[in-house]
């Protein structure tokens, strides 16, 4: 089958999309990342349970399907949002490219934090995440690094996460 515009605008070659989300580390709430709970003297301030790895990753969506982004969507000024989910915000946003006819190939992930250390819960977060997306656990690469003490991260002030995925 010949590549045409028209096929290109149907969505029939795949698409990339980026997201970046940022939030900043407070005491009294609980830390989310990649759906789980992780045991933490602080977690993340956000309007939602502000799990900024899944807020990246459904930015990435929504920007592979070119359907703006995840405030859009889901407004940090609306009380259907307050205190949501995020695992929740992903299944919707997974619907919202399924109906432009996309699904998710594979995502790949980074998340920036000097504390705590977040290997040992990475396999834990892709089989949260692939499980909500309805994908196999090796289509989620998450990797974390820090910021060696530099900046926001470094200083512990917040978490940041970076995110690329890939739409067919």
């Amino acid at each position: 089958m010949e590549t045409t515009d028209t096929t290109r605008q149907q969505g029939m070659t795949p698409r990339i999309g980026f997201g970046f989300d940022v939030h900043r580390l407070t005491e009294g709430r609980d830390l989310i990342l990649g759906g789980i709970k992780i045991d933490f003297e602080k977690g993340l301030l956000g309007h939602s349970d502000a799990d900024v790895l899944i807020h990246a990753i459904c930015d990435a969506m929504l920007g592979a399907a070119n359907m703006r982004d995840i405030g859009y969507h889901f407004p940090d000024t609306s009380d259907e949002t307050l205190g949501m989910d995020s695992k929740v915000i992903l299944r919707q946003t997974v619907d919202l490219i399924a109906s432009k006819g996309y699904h998710v190939g594979n995502i790949d992930a980074t998340v920036c934090a000097q504390r705590p250390k977040l290997n040992p819960h990475i396999p834990a977060m892709q089989h949260c995440l692939a499980e909500v997306i309805g994908i196999p656990d090796d289509c989620i690469s998450i990797k974390a690094t820090t910021t060696e003490h530099l900046g926001f991260v470094g200083r512990e002030e917040g978490l940041s996460a970076y995110a690329v995925c890939l739409l067919v």
